[in-house]
């Protein structure tokens, strides 16, 4: 584990890049601010690393970045109708972000706070992000420096919310845990604990292309989904309360299908989208998909890298979103990111599911006083 100074944040204060290595050669970075994976360098099929995550040089790039590349998402992930809810026989009032819901916990968003680091650790000299790729170890540059009491392929991010953070209860306590534990596997841990009932769903919102994260539209990788139905939407991207079968709609990924095959089809809830930007139900059934165990979402396959990434969570529900908003955002190593240009595979609880009338849904999504929350979803990396 390494450690790289990763610039400074608007108040002057200095975030850091921590450098994840694998047996296997994967390698990842990632940033205190906003607990955000920066890069994923794994080998395509000719054996060369391509990182195949949108990101930015900087902390000052996520400070002022847009889209939520590849933070950590929370309070509630997605959107909650009206941007509030009624809890306890309260009612909450959240920020209303997105017209009149609330997106991702509103404007006060955890991607732009700088969340602790659970490791003893000493920082190493500043570089660049593909500087530190560039080197078989950080530790070459700076022998017997960089950070002490973790694994070379594990870190853990923590964060205070407090009572009324974002408008939700409770003091909350959150850590998010990034691993390598080889086998071509990038694993997020999250755990957290409210001293209130609490409604949670965090997800992970990085954009993936598997060609590397500068060559361009996405709608050429294929992408299996393992998901009988999905929730359509209302114009403002809320789910309806009643799932549909995807037979026989643009949203029917059980067969490999290139992502751009229907994403322009004239269907209304592709243009409420602009593309994909929907909910996926894990499994063959609502019923399974709340089993919170791990189980295979989905499937992302880019024939010119040969890189093959299947996605495994013990969350019911996965947001497939397709760049569609993403409009020349300023990215790594001089890329500027268009729309299209990558895929976000969101594993989470439904949207909106404080908000349901299923009970089921409903209960799931909330963290109750005293008890512990865990979830853990797995990307795995190999070759075709």
């Amino acid at each position: 584990m390494k450690s790289i100074k990763f610039g400074k944040l608007g108040d002057g204060r200095s975030a850091g890049l921590y450098i994840l290595e694998s047996s296997d050669g994967m390698r990842a970075a990632v940033t205190d601010y906003g607990a955000a994976l920066v890069s994923l360098a794994v080998p395509d099929s000719k054996g060369n690393l391509r990182d195949v995550v949108l990101g930015h040089d900087d902390a000052s790039g996520y400070e002022t970045g847009s889209g939520h590349i590849g933070a950590s998402v929370g309070r509630f992930a997605n959107r909650i109708a009206g941007a509030g809810f009624e809890l306890n026989g309260r009612t909450y009032e959240l920020t209303a972000n997105n017209g009149a819901n609330c997106l991702h916990g509103g404007r006060d968003f955890f991607k732009n706070r700088l969340w602790g680091v659970k490791i003893d650790f000493t920082s190493v000299r500043s570089g660049d992000i593909m500087a530190a790729f560039a080197s078989e170890s950080i530790a070459d540059k700076d022998p017997g420096r960089g950070l002490r009491g973790l694994h070379d392929d594990s870190i853990t991010f923590c964060l205070d919310s407090p009572d009324g953070d974002q408008g939700f209860p409770g003091n909350m306590h959150i850590e998010v845990t990034y691993s390598l534990p080889g086998n071509g596997k990038l694993r997020i841990d999250y755990r957290a604990v409210s001293d209130a009932d609490t409604p949670v769903s965090f997800t992970n919102h990085s954009y993936f292309n598997l060609n590397g994260h500068d060559s361009g539209t996405v709608t050429g990788h294929v992408a299996r989904i393992n998901a009988e139905y999905y929730t359509p939407v209302n114009a403002g991207l809320i789910p309806l309360e009643e799932p549909a079968p995807v037979a026989g709609t643009p949203f029917d990924f059980r067969e490999d299908k290139m992502l751009g095959r229907d994403i322009n089809a004239d269907d209304e809830q592709i243009a409420f989208g602009g593309g994909y930007d929907h909910n996926f139900i894990i499994g063959d059934s609502a019923s399974e998909a709340c089993k919170r165990t791990i189980k295979e979402a989905g499937i992302l396959y880019s024939d010119d890298s040969g890189i093959c990434m299947t996605v495994m969570t013990d969350m019911p529900d996965m947001q497939v979103y397709t760049a569609n908003g993403l409009k020349d955002e300023p990215g790594k190593d001089g890329a500027v990111y268009g729309r299209r240009s990558a895929v976000c595979l969101e594993t989470q609880f439904r949207p909106n599911a404080i908000n349901s009338s299923d009970p089921d849904i409903r209960e799931a999504c909330i963290l109750k006083a005293g008890e512990e929350f865990t979830s853990s979803t797995i990307y795995r990396f190999s070759n075709k």
